[in-house]
C-alpha cells in the first residue's frame, strides 16, 4: 500500500485537544538521524572511558552496516558494545541524568512545537533505541504515554548486551506493537515520520506528516520551549559526542590532562602576583570588573572581614576569586573532598551543618580574614540560580556578591555520580577554560554585634541571590543541593570525611 503524506507545514494545529499522536524519534522529534551520540554516552557515562574507546573503535563497522541499510544490525552492534555486561541501575542513572540535556539540544522546533505538542490526546513514540535509554526522556520531558522502543536482555540485574524478542524495533515490529498498545481496534489521528522512507506504522494514522528539511536547516528546540525546564543534568562531557568529536576528544585527552596538571601545579608553586601571567601563559582566561563599592571594600582593611558570596560554577571558584583579588581568601565549604582540600591553593574550612556551632566558626574567621563563600552548597550548569542559605548573610557586615561564569568547550568542571575529586581536573583539561567574574554593589549583612533578628539573614541572602541573577540573565529557584542528589543521584550528596 502507498500511503500519502503531507509536509508538516500543511498540519492546522487548532482543535487538537483531544487528537492523539504517533511519531518517530530519530529524525523527527529529533533532528539528527543518528543514534551513535547516545549509545557513546552510555558507554562512557556508565561503562567508562575504556568502553568509549571500544565503542569508538566499532564505529567504522557501524557506519558500514548503516551504509549498506543494515540499521538492526547496527543497532545490534552498538547494543552490545555500549551496554553488554554494565549493571542495569548505571545505564538507567545515565539515561535519566545524562541524556536528557543532549536529547533537548536535538529535540526539532518544528516537530514538537509545530505538531507533537499540540495534539492533546495520547502521545506514542517510536523509536530503535532500547527502551531504558529513552524511557524516562520521553516520559519526563515530552510527556510521552507509550514508547515503543527496543527491548534489552537483563540478568541480575545486568545488562547482556543483546536485544530482546521481537528484535530491533523497526518496520513491521512497530506497526505489530502500535496495533498491540491499540488493542486491535480504533486508530491514532495523527502520524509524524521522517521523511526518508516509508513508515508501516503509520498505516494506523488518519493524517500522515513528514519532516523534510535536513539537519543543516532545521531549528532546535529553544530552551524557553522545553516542556519541562532543564535545571539538573550530569555527565562529562559538554558536546554532543558525533563519531568526529569523539575522536578529537580521544586526540586531545593526552595533551590535557599533561595541561591539566601543569596548570595545577604552577598555581601551587606560584605566588598569586604571578598565577594570573602563568594562567593565560597556559590558555586560561579570565575577565574580571568591580562595580564601585565592590572595588572600595576589596582595597580597604577594616574590622570583621568580608564576605564574596558567589554563585557556584566549579571547585575553582573560590581559588579563581583569591586570585584575582591577590588576597589569600578562606573557603567555607559545607562538602569537600580530602584531595580538593589538599590540592587548594587557599585555606579551607569545612563547616559541621550545625547551624549554631557554624556560625560561631564564621564569626571568628571573619575576624582575621575575609572568606569566600558558595550559598547555594552546589553546582548547578544551567541558567538558574539555586536557593541561597542565609548563614553567610546572618554572620557578616559586609557582603560583594560576585557573578561568575565559567565555560569549558569539552568537558564539565562538576559532577553528581562521578568521582568529585576529578572535578578540577576536568575543567583544566578543557582548551581554554574561561572564567568571568562581575563583583556587584556592596550589600551589607544582617550581622550587627548580636544575634541577627527575625527575618534579616533571608531577605538579604534573596537580595543577593536576585542581585547575582540579573547580572547573569539567570533565574531564580526554591531549589537546595538536596534537591539536586536526590534528583539525579538519588541521595543528599554528603561527602564523607574518608572520600579521597
Amino acid at each position: 500500500m502507498v500511503m500519502m503524506f503531507s509536509p508538516v507545514e500543511a498540519f492546522f494545529p487548532d482543535g487538537r485537544e483531544k487528537d492523539s499522536v504517533a511519531a518517530e524519534l530519530e529524525g523527527a522529534l529529533l533532528i539528527s538521524r543518528s543514534v551513535f551520540p547516545y549509545f557513546m554516552l552510555v558507554a562512557l557515562e556508565a561503562g567508562g572511558p575504556l568502553r568509549a574507546l571500544l565503542f569508538l573503535l566499532v564505529s567504522p563497522l557501524v557506519s558500514l552496516l548503516e551504509t549498506l541499510g543494515l540499521q538492526a544490525a547496527a543497532l545490534h552492534v552498538m547494543t552490545f558494545v555500549s551496554t553488554a555486561g554494565l549493571r542495569l541501575a548505571d545505564v538507567k542513572a545515565a539515561a535519566k541524568a545524562t541524556l536528557p540535556r543532549f536529547f533537548l539540544l536535538d529535540t526539532s522546533e518544528k516537530a514538537y512545537e509545530g505538531v507533537f505538542a499540540r495534539c492533546g490526546g495520547k502521545k506514542y513514540v517510536l523509536t530503535s533505541m532500547p527502551r531504558i535509554m529513552v524511557e524516562p526522556f520521553l516520559r519526563e520531558y515530552l510527556d510521552a504515554s507509550c514508547v515503543v522502543a527496543t527491548e534489552v536482555r537483563t540478568i541480575g540485574g545486568r545488562c547482556l548486551g543483546l536485544v530482546a524478542p521481537p528484535g530491533v524495533m523497526v518496520g513491521q515490529r512497530r506497526l505489530d506493537a502500535l496495533k498491540a498498545l491499540l488493542g486491535g481496534c480504533g486508530e491514532i489521528d495523527v502520524g509524524l515520520g521522517d521523511g526518508l522512507q516509508e513508515h508501516p506504522f503509520m498505516l494506523l494514522c488518519g493524517e500522515t506528516y513528514n519532516i523534510t528539511p535536513t539537519e543543516a536547516e532545521a531549528s532546535p528546540l529553544p530552551r524557553q520551549s522545553y516542556p519541562k525546564p532543564l535545571i539538573f543534568h550530569d555527565g562529562r562531557l559538554v558536546k554532543r559526542p558525533t563519531p568526529l568529536h569523539a575522536l578529537v576528544l580521544l586526540l586531545w585527552l593526552p595533551a590535557s590532562i599533561f595541561l591539566a596538571v601543569a596548570r595545577i601545579l604552577l598555581g601551587l608553586a606560584l605566588p598569586f602576583g604571578l598565577q594570573p601571567m602563568a594562567g593565560a601563559a597556559l590558555g586560561m582566561r579570565v575577565d574580571t570588573s568591580f562595580a564601585p563599592t565592590a572595588a572600595e571594600a576589596s582595597a580597604r582593611d577594616q574590622e570583621g572581614g568580608i564576605i564574596y558570596a558567589c554563585c557556584h560554577r566549579t571547585l575553582l571558584d573560590p581559588v579563581i576569586t583569591a586570585c584575582v583579588l591577590q588576597q589569600r581568601l578562606v573557603a567555607v565549604t559545607y562538602s569537600l573532598s580530602a584531595v580538593s582540600e589538599i590540592l587548594s591553593p587557599i585555606p579551607t574550612v569545612r563547616l559541621s551543618r550545625n547551624r549554631a556551632r557554624d556560625a560561631e566558626t564564621m564569626r571568628g574567621l571573619l575576624e582575621r580574614r575575609d572568606l569566600v563563600v558558595c550559598p547555594e552548597g552546589t553546582t548547578c550548569r544551567e541558567p538558574y540560580l539555586l536557593r541561597f542559605s542565609p548563614l553567610f548573610a546572618e554572620v557578616a557586615k559586609e557582603i560583594v556578591p560576585l557573578a561568575i561564569l565559567a565555560d569549558g568547550s569539552m568537558f564539565y568542571g562538576s559532577t553528581v555520580r562521578g568521582y568529585k575529586w576529578l572535578d578540577s581536573f576536568f575543567f583544566l583539561m578543557n582548551p581554554f577554560p574561561e572564567y568571568r567574574l562581575r563583583f556587584l554593589d556592596a550589600v551589607a549583612g544582617s550581622w550587627d554585634g548580636a544575634e541577627p533578628s527575625g527575618g534579616g539573614g533571608y531577605e538579604v541572602a534573596n537580595r543577593i541571590q536576585q542581585a547575582i541573577a540579573g547580572e547573569l540573565g539567570y533565574e531564580c529557584t526554591n531549589l537546595t543541593r538536596r534537591d539536586k542528589y536526590r534528583m539525579i543521584a538519588g541521595n543528599d550528596g554528603l561527602v564523607a570525611e574518608s572520600t579521597p
